[in-house]
């Protein structure tokens, strides 16, 4: 199948979109890649929409602005593509699917027995009935009822990725999003991943609270930041930190609260809530060592990131660009691999990924 992948992340920054051939297991070949900036309207109507999500009791009516911001972020989807697709010679009839992400506004882990909550906004039917193509979307909510994470949804499309690179395994893939996620692809050809905490979701909120722009362009502020320890070991004593992977850490509840605003008579340079000091636990959980960790996502461009991570991590790091990926659009390229899969039966979720009961299928798809 040629399938277009949608991806929109918590930095609330594009709609990434990516073409891929595949038959749900491994990878035919790449079309092409692009982005479409997120309008401030559109973004400013997700943010209430968010803040509506965090507010909603549970076993109440869904707030109202969700449907709205469900249309909106499928209206944006269609431009995007549209233009995507006139820029690059193709049509929807070259298509057969759709894979729509969606923008997540709420993920609540599940706690004391009760299942979790999560919600991607987007109009999967409307997107549909206006392209002309199925639309497979809504991946995160089955796993969810099932008693899983939700997240991270893209490890089987890792483990393709590094297949089809010819890479010898173990091999880690850590995505730097707004959340940060690895995949361990082992020897055996099994694979496991969990979330290991923000990436560039509390940067960019606190670069955004502080009037200085969208996020820390080329680690400017971060290079020149202290550690504070205060609110580094606040943040570290968060509960997801004593877990032991398998579960899924989102920005929307790792908020930087306690960096937001210096103390009183004291002042505080933006660098310093923005420089990273962390460490490794992760590549531990592995059983194995891998022969290197590949970065994509947007902080793979954030060289204060790089270097942390390369100071201390105990294997080589390198780029998704270093093995000829396209490291600003492998979770678009994900989301189009969860498509086929969705459309084909085909679990997409798992023991070793959300922390599911069985490897389970997912998503819905919404025909023209």
């Amino acid at each position: 199948m040629r399938v277009l992948g949608f991806m929109t992340g918590t930095s609330l920054d594009a709609v990434d979109m990516a073409v891929l051939e595949t038959d749900g297991e491994s990878i035919g070949a790449f079309g092409p890649a692009g982005e479409a900036k997120l309008s401030d309207p559109l973004r400013d109507l997700l943010l209430e929409a968010t803040h509506a999500a965090l507010a909603w009791p549970r076993g109440a009516p869904e707030p109202q602005v969700f449907a709205r911001a469900g249309l909106a972020v499928a209206q944006a989807h269609l431009a995007a593509a549209e233009a995507f697709l006139a820029a690059n010679g193709l049509a929807w009839r070259d298509f057969d699917l759709i894979g729509m992400h969606g923008q997540t506004v709420l993920h609540e882990r599940p706690t004391d027995g009760h299942v979790g909550r999560t919600v991607q906004l987007g109009d999967g039917a409307w997107l549909a009935a206006q392209a002309g193509v199925p639309v497979a979307f809504d991946f995160r909510s089955a796993d969810v009822a099932g008693g899983g994470e939700g997240a991270p949804l893209a490890p089987a499309y890792h483990l393709a990725r590094v297949q089809a690179s010819g890479l010898a395994a173990p091999v880690a893939v850590l995505n730097l999003g707004g959340v940060a996620n690895v995949t361990f692809c082992r020897a055996d050809g099994s694979f496991a991943a969990f979330d290991t905490g923000p990436a560039n979701g509390m940067i960019d909120l606190l670069v955004q609270d502080r009037g200085a722009g969208r996020f820390d362009d080329g680690g400017r502020y971060a290079s020149v930041g202290r550690v504070d320890e205060t609110i580094l070991a606040a943040l570290l004593a968060h509960p997801y930190f004593r877990g032991a992977g398998a579960e899924v850490a989102g920005s929307l509840h790792l908020r930087p609260r306690p960096a937001r605003r210096p103390a009183p008579g004291r002042r505080r340079r933006h660098a310093d809530g923005l420089h990273r000091r962390d460490g490794a636990p992760g590549v531990r959980l592995m059983g194995e060592t891998p022969r290197e960790v590949i970065a994509c996502g947007g902080g793979r461009l954030n060289p204060e990131i790089m270097k942390a991570l390369r100071v201390r991590l105990p294997v080589p790091v390198a780029t998704a660009e270093d093995h000829g990926w396209r490291g600003d659009s492998v979770e678009a390229e994900a989301i189009a691999y969860l498509a086929a899969r969705t459309v084909l039966g085909l679990p997409i979720s798992f023991p070793a990924t959300t922390g599911v009961k069985a490897s389970m299928t997912g998503g819905r798809i919404a025909y023209p």
